[in-house]
């Protein structure tokens, strides 16, 4: 039978779907759920209707209430207003449920890009060894983060989670169960979360779906490519930053990290003890019961005392469950082997540390640190550091540095957070004696900006808790355009540094360096930032291979392309010979956790789609190197793309637009995470102090977006104007890289809609700025599908276009609702005696409009 278009299964197992379940929910017998459900058709239609007649938010919103509800008090009109949120928030959440039931049926689960297909591949074309030899050596890596991108409380996700159950098994009594559920449970958190909080909500996804799909496809892998033989590659595990990234977040303290690892460990075992037990309902041959109940006991018991000397070791379990194996082998005829190896390939996945937790902190506070903890140790003659070294030159300071001996006495110290971060090296250490050294052997220095950052980490974790055996990897992170151009020169200093070298060949001779997408877009926009990533990677692999260093490059990424984010595998994809590719690493935040890898399929899906990407171009050759006409194309396109977003962040009103005319100060009200949303305390907005997450979000909140296109259509103009088409049409035709680029920018002017603020257009003060913004969206708009030969934006995707219009037209009214908010506020503001009753509400209609909007995007933040 064959298969119907992507777009076609789109439209019939979530679109149909979706106005099924949606009318059903629409008729509820609940009074607010059924009054909101008649109104809100109408009043999306006034705004579909009023956007299309020029209408701004305000003229719709009192065109809706004069027209239909015209006897409905202020007070009224208001409460009517937050109950459209709460229906719209609910209707996004029904649409992801959908969209999760239908995704195996969407998606070719054997498809290019899936191991079935690579597998398959290599067998046609002979090359199946090659594919094994790839594969013991080749590694992903996901890195969960607490980045706040997730509007969605623990028990919204569980309503998600039976939904797309029930929704997989039309089971309507249980749908509509659900959806009167999720009719009355509360959206909104009250609290901030804790960074704890934060982690037990990640771990969830460990639990239930990252442990079943990681041992799936390492099972496939094993029985299908190399059969059945064990392999000492992992192939894939898992990071994890909440409770170990205190970049900017003073709640992160060394008890929190500690407390995470702990938890960890915890749910792991839970989670073999789990396994164990199902194993024994199978297992019931002669004394293989009683081998595993004092197993499971054993278990059981290591994850309720998790400190006790007496708890089993990980190389213990790992030996019981072996000669439980060869037991079933040679006595047992293999039965129930596969569900036995399972249990096998998990622990060796996982260990008793389930995640790698990652450290990380600013390379600024940590110099503050340094210098605080080396003038601590002069005023008690400590004898570690001469009494000058704080006044030697950075060269100087690395000498002595890389010959450092001795150990810090932690009562010397005042300071608290020299305190706190001497004692999260000691915890470092605790977790790699609890967990094992995967637990915890990792720090990061984000705003790496010299080698003197990382010479200072390094001796701070010898002289507090390692010594000379350093069992922890130094991640320098390298996120605006000028750190980028330094990086080389950094790492090349380091690399001649006889005790990083050393440090180096314990290490195995690796080095991970951490590139950061998210900043690096939001300091150079959006093609400069790939561009000089790009750039550094190819450096950075040259100069490691001429010290015999293998590098690791882990890309910070977000859910949007302005940040790293949309077709992610097609990025990896396109790499070409000169960027070293051997492992996979990138972060995976917020709401991409959820849509990407919320569920088994989801996960398998994706996580299939990022080692294909790595491997399948060196299994066919076909890995593109850019010639040297292109390249100079490309960076003329980075460096005209930059200039121009460099003019346009230095306008006088970028961040008048950003304070006045965004949600941007709404993001670090809306209790969605423990970090606030910029780096300073200071009450006046400073650039460099703003995150990218708010700042970002902020762009997508206006559905313009600005940061995954601005400049692409000024530098493809340039090229335009000077009869020089050609050359990009060169680039585009050649390059992957290129061609992935513009097509997750083109996912950034899809999600655009600017006749939701045309109206500033005609604002005393911010028209001219609008302006310049939505001439560049136009001229992109217009370049990208003359040089992709697109009718429509995303014309190549139609399921991914579809969906994307289906979750606009939902969130139409939300988003009208929140700019018919802020134009509210900013009138109050304005009045000479100030309502701070009124505003406080309009305030709390931003807020709480930017949860549904977020969420229906999926990726926007």
């Amino acid at each position: 039978m064959s298969i119907q278009p992507k777009l076609t299964r789109f439209k019939q197992s979530v679109l149909s779907k979706y106005r099924i379940y949606n009318s059903i929910f629409m008729t509820l017998p609940f009074d607010t759920i059924t009054k909101t459900g008649v109104l809100l058709p109408l009043f999306h239609e006034t705004c579909k209707k009023g956007f299309a007649n020029g209408d701004n938010p305000t003229t719709i919103v009192d065109t809706f209430f004069k027209k239909y509800q015209a006897r409905r008090s202020s007070k009224s009109q208001i409460n009517l207003l937050f109950r459209f949120i709460q229906y719209i928030e609910r209707q996004v959440v029904l649409f992801d449920a959908i969209e999760d039931a239908a995704f195996p049926i969407v998606n070719n689960m054997d498809g290019i890009g899936t191991l079935r297909s690579l597998k398959e591949s290599a067998f046609s074309e002979n090359k199946l060894e090659d594919l094994q030899r790839y594969l013991e050596e080749f590694k992903v890596r996901i890195v969960l983060t607490a980045h706040p991108t997730q509007f969605y409380p623990g028990t919204v996700l569980g309503i998600i989670t039976d939904l797309t159950d029930a929704i997989k098994k039309n089971d309507l009594d249980t749908i509509t169960n659900l959806l009167a559920q999720l009719g009355k449970t509360p959206f909104f958190k009250h609290k901030k979360p804790t960074p704890y909080d934060e982690a037990v909500n990640l771990i969830w996804y460990l639990e239930n779906v990252f442990y079943d799909a990681f041992g799936g496809i390492y099972n496939y892998i094993q029985q299908n490519i190399f059969e059945e033989k064990a392999i000492a590659n992992e192939i894939i595990n898992i990071g994890f930053w909440p409770g170990g990234d205190r970049d900017g977040n003073p709640f992160v303290m060394p008890e929190t990290t500690l407390k995470v690892a702990q938890r960890l460990k915890q749910t792991i075992l839970k989670n073999y003890y789990r396994d164990l037990r199902a194993l024994k309902r199978k297992l019931t041959f002669k004394d293989i019961p009683e081998q595993l109940s004092v197993l499971e006991n054993k278990i059981l018991q290591s994850s309720v005392n998790l400190d006790t000397k007496k708890n089993i070791t990980l190389d213990e379990f790992k030996t019981e469950l072996s000669a439980i194996k060869q037991v079933i082998i040679s006595d047992h005829q293999s039965l129930y082997i596969d569900e036995l190896n399972n249990l096998i390939n998990k622990v060796h996945l996982f260990g008793f540390f389930f995640a790698t937790l990652d450290i990380r902190q600013d390379s600024r506070v940590h110099h503050d640190v340094f210098s605080a903890m080396v003038e601590s140790t002069i005023k008690h003659n400590c004898n570690i550091f001469p009494d000058n070294y704080n006044t030697l030159s950075q060269q100087e300071q690395i000498v002595i540095l890389s010959t450092i001996k001795g150990s810090i006495d932690m009562s010397i110290l005042e300071d608290e957070m020299v305190i706190n971060t001497l004692k999260t090296i000691e915890v470092v250490k605790q977790i790699q004696n609890s967990n094992g050294e995967r637990g915890a052997n990792r720090y990061i220095i984000s705003n790496n900006q010299t080698a003197l950052n990382v010479m200072q980490l390094f001796t701070m974790l010898k002289i507090v808790s390692f010594n000379d055996d350093l069992t922890v990897d130094i991640v320098p992170l390298f996120e605006t355009i000028t750190d980028l151009e330094n990086a080389p020169q950094i790492m090349e200093e380091l690399y001649t540094n006889k005790a990083y070298k050393v440090h180096l060949d314990a290490r195995n001779n690796k080095q991970t360096i951490m590139l950061g997408f998210s900043d690096g877009t939001k300091d150079g926009g959006y093609l400069m930032a790939n561009w000089a990533i790009f750039k550094a990677k190819e450096q950075l692999t040259e100069i490691s291979k001429k010290h015999n260093i293998g590098v690791v490059f882990f890309d910070g990424r977000g859910g949007p392309p302005a940040r790293g984010g949309g077709k992610t595998h097609q990025f990896y994809a396109s790499l070409g010979p000169t960027i070293e590719d051997k492992e996979v690493q990138l972060t995976i935040q917020g709401q991409t956790i959820s849509s990407n890898f919320g569920t088994l399929d989801s996960s398998q899906y994706n996580l299939e789609q990022l080692i294909s990407s790595g491997i399948s171009n060196r299994l066919t050759n076909t890995k593109q190197s850019l010639s040297q006409d292109n390249r100079m194309v490309m960076n003329n396109l980075a460096e005209i793309s930059y200039k121009a977003y460099q003019n346009f962040k230095g306008h006088s009103m970028f961040i008048p637009y950003l304070e006045r005319m965004s949600t941007l100060k709404y993001y670090a009200k809306t209790n969605i995470g423990s970090r606030p949303s910029k780096r300073s305390k200071s009450d006046t907005l400073i650039f460099s102090d703003l995150r990218a997450i708010p700042f970002v979000g902020s762009w997508s909140q206006l559905k313009q977006n600005v940061p995954g296109f601005f400049g692409v259509g000024t530098a493809l103009k340039k090229y335009e104007d000077t009869n020089e088409w050609e050359k990009v049409m060169q680039l585009y035709q050649n390059s992957n890289f290129f061609k992935t680029l513009l097509e997750n920018s083109m996912m950034s002017l899809t999600k655009s809609f600017f006749d939701l603020t045309k109206y500033m257009a005609e604002d005393e003060e911010f028209s001219a700025f609008w302006t310049i913004i939505y001439e560049e969206y136009l001229t992109t708009k217009r370049l990208l599908l003359k040089l992709t030969g697109y009718s429509q934006l995303m014309e190549n995707e139609p399921a991914g276009q579809a969906s994307i219009k289906v979750r606009e037209s939902i969130v139409l009214p939300l988003l009208t609702i929140q700019q018919y908010a802020l134009k509210k506020i900013q009138e109050l503001e304005k009045s000479e005696v100030k309502d701070a009753k009124q505003i406080e509400i309009f305030e709390k209609i931003v807020m709480r409009s930017l949860f549904g909007n977020i969420n229906a995007s999926r990726n926007s933040a």
